[in-house]
């Protein structure tokens, strides 16, 4: 019991200290929380998807993709530009203040269910695209739960658990900078270093290929 409880542990420890780390992802996230534009679902996206990646990693899938490195090739360009381009997206908000309003998503508003869509697909991208993501939760994650033995999987659950908590208080408590955000100036800020995240992170990746 102690066993599970270290492993479970030791797997939310690690999976937090990969994912708090600022991104693309993160900053994806916090802008949509604090929107509060189809926060459940980039929520569920962000946290599924990383629970699936981190099984892949524990059953050993890093190992194999290594044999093949022209598909991390093709996955760090297509991520590269996608990233560079929705950076160029946050920088164009930054020099046009009337787009910088806080936008509260209404159930039945006009437009609602494009910009749920919008942001499902964006999420999409910014996860399943992002390099990033499959080096902390394939390969890394992997890795270090490869040497847990009969424990890895346990050690996995603790780096999903780790994921869903982080990607929950991150959208659902960004609702708590909205008074500050309701200044254009301050969408302003935050747009701009969305944009410097993003491109500089594409541009890593791109560098990297």
């Amino acid at each position: 019991m102690n066993s599970a409880l270290t492993a479970t542990a030791a797997g939310f420890g690690t999976g937090l200290s990969l994912i708090v780390a600022i991104g693309a992802q993160n900053a994806f996230v916090l802008r949509q929380g604090v929107r509060r534009d189809a926060v459940l679902a980039v929520v569920a996206i962000c946290a599924l998807s990383d629970a699936a990646l981190i099984a892949l990693g524990v059953g050993g899938v890093g190992a194999v993709v290594v044999a093949w490195p022209s598909v991390l090739t093709a996955v760090g360009l297509i991520g590269g530009l996608f990233l560079i381009g929705y950076g160029c997206l946050a920088a164009r908000r930054v020099l046009k203040p009337s787009a910088l309003t806080v936008e509260t998503g209404v159930p039945g508003a006009a437009g609602a269910g494009s910009s749920r869509r919008r942001a499902v697909l964006t999420c999409l991208a910014m996860t399943w695209l992002n390099p990033h993501v499959y080096l902390d939760t394939v390969f890394l994650l992997g890795s270090i739960a490869a040497d847990r033995g009969p424990w890895r999987w346990t050690f996995g659950l603790g780096a999903v658990i780790a994921s869903l908590v982080w990607f929950a208080a991150l959208g659902f408590g960004a609702r708590l900078l909205s008074p500050l955000l309701a200044r254009p100036s301050a969408w302003r800020v935050l747009d701009a270093l969305i944009a410097a995240t993003m491109i500089v992170l594409g541009a890593t990746l791109i560098a990297g290929v």
